[in-house]
């Protein structure tokens, strides 16, 4: 993938990037990307607020927390959201010879920031790698956290185009697939596809917190797999979709007209209604692109009582392999009567029947 031209960059499909390369911010993004662009060779600097996140960020692997050089080539700020714009001008004034870009999910905000600081915002390209975790920090960081990723790069008119190219340059560098987008489309793309979902999560998972407690001895994997993503650090989220209320706004409109729809077709016992706004569910659902960007592949589900025990899972995986089947995905929900877990395992549709047979063969209680 990648040609080391020395320590100055990095040749990558023909572009190259150079350092030296500054990163604002050490938690979890900024930490992965100095990490990634130090373990291609690329010289980088990182710097946080707090002086002891740069220094574990360092200590992992993110290059220098000493003071970056004058020459800097390229800053990639990845601080909170509230401070994405003021990051972003103090940058594009200190290194009026770099190129500015950010890790933000949210675009329109860090832009007019900037452009009402009266900077030039010619060398700011945003940027957005579809990658995270559920924890945070630098202990969390990784070198190979964006490998086989989407990652927008927000093109516009006003952009330097040797600005574009060293942000998509950056990108490859950390392993990402590169996704050109406009700001506004971006914007609505990540409120449909990841700030709506949390915020349906909040509202289900809120709703649990004021039921009664024998209410929540019957939940399942269905009530964990919908408010899973709840569980997100609030203070950042309210930066995130604040950021980008304009268009949750609408999104938010269009699911509180399905909800008032659904509401009056239970009261009224329309079946028909009913089932169709379900299917509307269904078709959404098959419309998310499969693995690897294609379209995604029929399938079923086997469902595989497993005793909680050490090896288990090891096992199960094993006589899964032996069968010829390819896991797609999998849940475990936990039987709190006994020390049985229920591990449901999505496979190629036309994968269910030998997969049946061979666990059946082999002792394993499953069935679809």
């Amino acid at each position: 993938m990648t040609i080391d031209v020395g320590d100055s960059g990095l040749q990558i499909d023909g572009p190259v990037l150079v350092g030296p390369v500054l990163v604002v911010g050490a938690g979890l993004i900024g930490g992965s990307v100095a990490m990634a662009l130090t373990s291609a060779g690329v010289e980088t600097y990182v710097s946080d607020l707090d002086p002891v996140v740069a220094h574990v960020a360092v200590s992992r692997g993110a290059g220098s927390d000493a003071e970056p050089p004058d020459n800097v080539r390229l800053v990639v700020v990845a601080t909170p959201p509230d401070h994405v714009g003021a990051a972003v001008v103090n940058a594009l004034t200190t290194y009026p010879g770099a190129v500015v870009t950010d890790v933000s999910s949210v675009k329109a905000q860090p832009l007019a920031d900037a452009q009402a600081a009266g900077v030039d915002v010619s060398r700011y390209v945003g940027g957005h790698p579809l990658a995270g975790s559920e924890r945070s920090g630098p202990l969390a960081s990784a070198a190979d956290l964006f490998v086989g990723r989407a990652w927008a790069v927000v093109v516009r008119d006003d952009c330097d185009p040797e600005a574009v190219t060293t942000v998509r340059s950056l990108a490859r560098v950390c392993g990402a697939t590169v996704v050109d987008m406009a700001t506004d489309d971006h914007d609505l793309a990540v409120a449909r596809t990841s700030h709506l979902p949390h915020l349906v999560a909040a509202l289900t998972a809120g709703a649990l917190g004021r039921g009664p407690e024998r209410h929540l001895a019957l939940s399942g994997q269905g009530v964990r797999d919908v408010t899973r993503i709840a569980a997100g650090d609030p203070a950042l989220w309210r930066q995130i979709v604040l950021a980008n209320a304009d268009s949750l706004t609408g999104l938010l409109g269009e699911v509180r007209d399905g909800i008032d729809e659904l509401v009056s077709s239970l009261a009224d016992r329309d079946a028909g209604r009913v089932e169709a706004i379900l299917r509307a569910g269904v078709a959404g659902t098959d419309a998310i692109p499969g693995k690897h960007g294609g379209p995604a592949m029929p399938l079923g589900t086997v469902r595989v009582a497993i005793p909680d025990e050490p090896g288990a899972l090891a096992r199960l995986f094993a006589d899964a392999g032996d069968a010829q089947v390819n896991i797609e995905d999998l849940r475990i929900d936990h039987d709190p009567a006994r020390q049985f877990g229920l591990v449901e395992i999505d496979i190629a549709a036309d994968r269910v029947a030998p997969l049946l047979d061979a666990l059946l063969a082999r002792g394993w209680s499953a069935h679809r």
